[in-house]
C-alpha cells in the first residue's frame, strides 16, 4: 500500500471518529506530509484501511525506511504518537465537549471521554486486546487475574537509547499536567495525543485522565494539578468522597503513602478509579462493629484476605471524620503479637489504602490497614508477598491488587504455557534458568492433580489465581484465623478508647 493511502486512511479515520471535520481535511493532510517530510502528494486511488494499527504500522515502516524513525519499539511509539497528535483536537475543544456532555450526565461525559481517549490511540486498544484475563473463584469471591501485555517491554536497543538520553526534570513525573501534548523522548513516554480534563476536587484544581494501560474498564487517574507528594489524611478521604459525589458511577481509591505498601509514584498526589466492580466491593461484612459517637455510620469488617474496615453513611463529612479517627489511631498502633509495629528507628510503618464508592444514596469508604515493617525473615516486607510466592508475584501490592485484581508480570504468559508443556512431557525443570523458580510449586501441584495435555494449562491458570489470593493473605495485617480476628477487634476497641 502506498504511503498516500495510509495518509488518506488516517485523515478519513480522524473524521469518522469525530476527531476532525471535513473542513479540516487539507490541514491534517499537510501536517502528515510535513511530519513525513514528503513534498509531493496525490490522493490515492487505492482502497483505504479502517484499521488504525494497520494504518500506523504502514506509516511507521515508511518512516523507518527513510531514516525518520529508529527501528525500536520506543522510537516507533514516539513517532506514531506524534502522528496521532497531529489529528487530535486541541484541549479547548475536548474540555468544551466534556463539559457539554457532563451537563447532561456524568456517565455520558465519561463514556465520550473514554471513547475519545481510545480513538486518539492514547489508549492502544489493539495492545490491550493481547492482555490475558481470567477469573479465579476464591473463598472471598471471584478474583480477576491478568497478565498485562499492553505496556510494552523495551528491547535492548531502546534500553540503551534511554540510558544515553539526556536527563531532564521536565515533565517532573509521568503524571504532571505538562505531559499533555508532550512529544516524548527515549526515557519518557510520548503524550502528543493526550488530553486532560480539568476538574475541581474539594475546592482544589485537579485533573482527570485515563490510564493508557487500562487494567480494568475505564481505568482513570485523578491527580492534583500541582506536583505534591501522596499523603493519606482526612483531606484525602474528603477528596475521594467529593469525587464520587461528582462521578457517582465511578469508584475511586488511593494507594498508600508509604513505600512497599504504596504505589509506584509517591511523589505526585493521585487517585485511581473507574467504572468497574471489583471482588472486594462484592464482598460482604463478616462482622459489624460500632464506633462510639458515630452510631449513624454502618461499620464492619469485610470478609476479605486483607484487613478492611467498611463505613457506609449518607453524610460524607461524617465518613471522613470517622475515617480520620481510625487512621490517626492506626498510625500509632502496635501489636507485636501479630507483627504490627507502628514505628522503628523513627520511621512510620502504618498507613491506610482507602477506596470510596457510592451505593445508591449512601457513600461508602473501605479502609485497608497497611503496615510496611520489614524483618530479617521478610526483608521486602512482613505484609508483602512472601518469598515462596515470588515466582508468581514479587511486586508491591497496590490499590488495584488490594481490590482483587492481579496485575501479573508479562513474563508469566510464556512461563505458564511452558510450565504446562513441561509437566505434560515429564521434563525436569529444576535446573531450567527460567522455569526453575517454579519447580517447588509444580512438584506440589503434581501431588494434587493428574495432568493431561488437555487440562494442564487450565490447572496452572487456576492455581496461579490461588497463589494471588494467598499473596493478598500475606499482605493482610490481621490473618483470617481466630487469633487474627481477635487482634482486629482489639484494634477496633483501641479506636473507641480514643
Amino acid at each position: 500500500m502506498r504511503i498516500e493511502t495510509y495518509i488518506d486512511s488516517l485523515v478519513s479515520y480522524a473524521m469518522n471518529r469525530g476527531l476532525a471535520e471535513p473542513v479540516d481535511h487539507q490541514v491534517l493532510t499537510n501536517r502528515l506530509l510535513d511530519i513525513l517530510r514528503k513534498d509531493d502528494y496525490e490522493p490515492s486511488a487505492e482502497p483505504q484501511s479502517e484499521d488504525l494499527e494497520e494504518i500506523l504500522g504502514g506509516i511507521l515502516d515508511y518512516a523507518v525506511e527513510r531514516g525518520l524513525c529508529e527501528d525500536n519499539i520506543t522510537a516507533r511509539d514516539i513517532f506514531d504518537t506524534r502522528i496521532m497528535g497531529s489529528v487530535t483536537p486541541m484541549p479547548r475543544e475536548v474540555v468544551r465537549t466534556f463539559e457539554e456532555k457532563y451537563a447532561l450526565s456524568p456517565v455520558e461525559a465519561t463514556d465520550w471521554y473514554y471513547r475519545f481517549s481510545c480513538d486518539t490511540d492514547y489508549i492502544r486498544r489493539y495492545r490491550i486486546a493481547k492482555d490475558m484475563r481470567w477469573k479465579y473463584s476464591s473463598d472471598y469471591g471471584e478474583m480477576d487475574i491478568t497478565i498485562n501485555l499492553s505496556k510494552p517491554e523495551k528491547d535492548p536497543k531502546a534500553i540503551a537509547a534511554a540510558k544515553n538520553a539526556p536527563q531532564t526534570a521536565y515533565p517532573k513525573c509521568q503524571l504532571c499536567r505538562e505531559n499533555e501534548g508532550y512529544a516524548g523522548r527515549m526515557n519518557h513516554p510520548a503524550r502528543a495525543n493526550h488530553r486532560i480534563i480539568p476538574i475541581r476536587v474539594s475546592g482544589e484544581d485537579w485533573c482527570l485522565q485515563y490510564s493508557p494501560y487500562v487494567y480494568y474498564n475505564e481505568h482513570c487517574i485523578v491527580f492534583n494539578s500541582k506536583h505534591v507528594p501522596m499523603k493519606i489524611d482526612r483531606s484525602a478521604f474528603e477528596k475521594l468522597l467529593d469525587f464520587v459525589k461528582a462521578f457517582p458511577h465511578y469508584f475511586v481509591g488511593s494507594n498508600a503513602d508509604l513505600p512497599i505498601v504504596g504505589g509506584s509514584i509517591l511523589s505526585h498526589e493521585h487517585f485511581q478509579g473507574g467504572h468497574y466492580r471489583f471482588a472486594m466491593e462484592n464482598a460482604g461484612m463478616e462482622r459489624e462493629v460500632t464506633f462510639k459517637g458515630y452510631e449513624d455510620i454502618h461499620a464492619g469488617i469485610v470478609k476479605w484476605p486483607m484487613s478492611v474496615i467498611r463505613l457506609d453513611g449518607k453524610d460524607p463529612v461524617r465518613l471522613a471524620q470517622l475515617a480520620d479517627k481510625i487512621l490517626i489511631c492506626w498510625r500509632g498502633y502496635s501489636d507485636e503479637a501479630v507483627g504490627v509495629v507502628s514505628f522503628s528507628d523513627g520511621e512510620p510503618h502504618n498507613t491506610i489504602t482507602p477506596i470510596a464508592r457510592r451505593r445508591g444514596e449512601l457513600y461508602e469508604l473501605d479502609l485497608v490497614l497497611r503496615c510496611n515493617i520489614t524483618t530479617p525473615e521478610h526483608p521486602l516486607g512482613v505484609f508483602h508477598p512472601h518469598a515462596d510466592k515470588h515466582h508468581i508475584k514479587k511486586e508491591n501490592i497496590g490499590l488495584i491488587e488490594v481490590m482483587g485484581l492481579a496485575v501479573l508480570p508479562s513474563r508469566l504468559k510464556q512461563e505458564l504455557t511452558d510450565l504446562a508443556a513441561a509437566i505434560v512431557s515429564g521434563a525436569d525443570i529444576t535446573a531450567d534458568p527460567v522455569l526453575g523458580k517454579h519447580a517447588p510449586w509444580v512438584e506440589a501441584l503434581k501431588k494434587q492433580y493428574t495432568f493431561t495435555a488437555e487440562n494442564a494449562l487450565d490447572i496452572i491458570l487456576m492455581e496461579t489465581g490461588k497463589v494471588f489470593t494467598e499473596v493478598l493473605e500475606d499482605a493482610g495485617v490481621y490473618k483470617n484465623t481466630p487469633e487474627g480476628k481477635m487482634a482486629f477487634l482489639k484494634f477496633v476497641d483501641a479506636v473507641n478508647e480514643q
